[in-house]
């Protein structure tokens, strides 16, 4: 369960009185997620999610992540948004935590991924794209070329408890890609971790996008990498050529793709294996037994990884330069 800091009641209220949004009937702690303390909130005027910020967010990134979902909702892209008290503040603080009262978004995660659901995805993400141009915060990815090999140095001494010679290969995958890794293609504001669990549908129709806290400016393509590693694997962890090309002829749907981009995702979707290898290896290594939350496999990013080196160009993900 994703609740690392427990709030009493009173201290619940007291924080609570501050928003212009009634009195608290319940409020239950949620499952899912990795990073924060999340609540679902119900008072006599409706429901919301309460977040503590737990270490691992920043409290110097969190004007970004609230401010960039403001900004979104604003341009008409479907995701929660943050209320501001009384004072006109967005961020407060609750049992020695950083803490926000977030909309709450109607909707469910899909457990089994269609074609369907691959074409709105994509389409949701090139208009998250296209709705943050105007965004003046800026936010580096963290989780780029040049964070990787200090993950990779935190897990290497006991990286081949997990898979044998897995220190080697990521090694290795690592110098490839700082020698390789493309620059000037377009960029912006990315989600970073569009993963199933953090897109709602409702009614079989793409309700919103939540979980922007590793958001930042970063490529497009990047992103699409991400999605592609993150929807397009079935469960046996071979590729779905079709849910690729789905996911692919909805972003060109509402953003066109660049040929530079296009040439550029198979080294990206090489990236975006390792950079979720790296950081499920760390967790899955220094997670302390009786923890909360249950680490993930890494091993499922390594079979991503050797998928992507194989791959000779874009064809391979269904979209081709004459697409």
């Amino acid at each position: 369960m994703a609740v690392y800091t427990e709030v009493s009641d009173d201290d619940l209220r007291a924080f609570v009185a501050r928003y212009d949004i009634g009195d608290v009937v319940a409020c239950k702690g949620i499952a899912e997620g990795v990073e924060n303390s999340n609540y679902l909130l119900q008072t006599d005027r409706g429901s919301y999610i309460l977040t503590l910020y737990e270490k691992r967010v920043a409290r110097a990134d969190l004007p970004f992540f609230l401010g960039l979902m403001e900004h979104l909702a604003a341009n008409g892209f479907a995701c929660p948004t943050p209320l501001r008290d009384r004072t006109g503040e967005a961020l407060g603080d609750l049992c020695d935590r950083p803490a926000a009262i977030i909309s709450f978004l109607h909707g469910m995660w899909p457990r089994r991924i269609s074609t369907r659901h691959c074409t709105e995805v994509g389409g949701a993400m090139a208009r998250m794209h296209l709705a943050g141009a105007g965004f003046n915060l800026k936010r580096a990815n963290a989780l780029s070329v040049p964070g990787w090999r200090p993950l990779f140095e935190q897990s290497a001494p006991r990286a081949d408890e997990v898979n044998t010679c897995l220190r080697d290969t990521l090694a290795s995958e690592l110098d490839h890609l700082e020698a390789n890794w493309p620059n000037a293609l377009p960029d912006g504001v990315i989600h970073a971790d569009m993963f199933p669990d953090n897109v709602f549908f409702l009614d079989g129709v793409l309700s919103g996008v939540i979980d922007f806290y590793f958001a930042c400016n970063d490529f497009f393509a990047y992103d699409i990498a991400v999605c592609l590693n993150a929807w397009c694997f079935e469960p046996d962890r071979s590729f779905n050529v079709t849910k690729a090309r789905q996911l692919l002829t909805g972003y060109q749907a509402e953003r066109p793709i660049s040929p530079a981009e296009l040439e550029a995702l198979p080294i990206l979707a090489r990236g975006s294996a390792l950079r979720f290898l790296l950081t499920r290896l760390y967790d899955w290594l220094n997670t302390p037994d009786g923890a909360l939350v249950k680490p993930k496999d890494p091993m499922e990013f390594l079979v991503k990884l050797q998928f992507h080196q194989q791959v000779n160009g874009p064809g391979a993900y269904g979209l081709g330069w004459s697409d």
